[in-house]
């Protein structure tokens, strides 16, 4: 939750491609427009939180107009909203939601050496990367936001992109 304490209580809207849109649901033009609407929607009065439910990720109006806004005029994808991260019970670090754009999530095996804020930073910047080239087709080994070597390589046929810390 972004923003928030706890999920609030009262009404929702859900917004979705109409059924001859489904199969292109996760396509930006098509999410471009869904957010779009969400922001003016999020305006309403009364309104409490915006759930993003590919994300699972429920965050304020004020949060989600924000990223969204400044997605839609040329910044960078918001990648904490459109997808969240979500600790699993091995400690793994998983996206959510990047899997409704491109196919595949982002899976942190757990690594003492990287601290959950840096596998933020991370997953933020692969995928700005990656909303905007597809999914990851084979290994790659690239520097992270404080120059840590990293290594990324699609698993569990194609649909998680495992990162590690190169040893």
């Amino acid at each position: 939750m972004l923003g928030l304490h706890e999920i609030p209580a009262g009404e929702t809207i859900t917004l979705q491609p109409s059924p001859h849109l489904a199969e292109g649901r996760g396509m930006l033009p098509i999410v471009r427009v869904l957010a779009g609407l969400g922001t003016g929607l999020a305006t309403l009065p009364g309104l409490l939180a915006v759930n993003w439910i590919p994300a699972r990720c429920w965050m304020t109006p004020k949060y989600f107009c924000g990223v969204i806004e400044t997605w839609l005029e040329g910044g960078a994808f918001p990648s904490l909203g459109l997808t969240s991260l979500q600790r699993e019970n091995d400690g793994a670090i998983v996206s959510a939601g990047l899997d409704y754009l491109i196919g595949q999530e982002l899976r942190f095996e757990p690594d003492r050496r990287l601290v959950p804020a840096a596998a933020a930073r991370v997953a933020a910047r692969l995928t700005n990367e990656l909303v905007g080239t597809g999914p990851l087709q084979r290994e790659i080994e690239f520097a992270g936001p404080d120059g840590e070597a990293l290594k990324a390589e699609p698993v569990r046929q194609g649909r998680q992109i495992r990162l590690t810390l190169k040893r």
